[in-house]
């Protein structure tokens, strides 16, 4: 198995929904391709952290430009922003 393929088939993977002749590919490719092993330990944290739906707030001054940046490219895209 190449990168490509490796990506390729990496929801599918880490969804558990993958079938066993590519998971045995894949879990191979991944012993040998540190690039591809930092990939989907990233996007498993990810899974993770968004599972677990701790809150963060936002600092006062990020959440403002936020916004205020998301006000400017609604106006440049629609119009009017009420």
């Amino acid at each position: 198995m190449k990168c490509e393929e490796l990506l390729a088939a990496l929801n599918q993977y880490v969804d558990g929904e993958i079938e066993p002749g590519i998971c045995q590919a894949f879990e191979q490719h991944l012993a040998g391709c540190n690039p591809c092993q930092v990939v989907v330990d990233n996007i498993r944290r990810t899974i993770t952290l968004y599972k677990e739906g701790e809150l963060y707030e936002m600092p006062k001054e990020f959440h403002e430009q936020l916004h205020r940046q998301l006000r400017e490219k609604w106006r440049a895209k629609f119009g009017v922003v009420k």
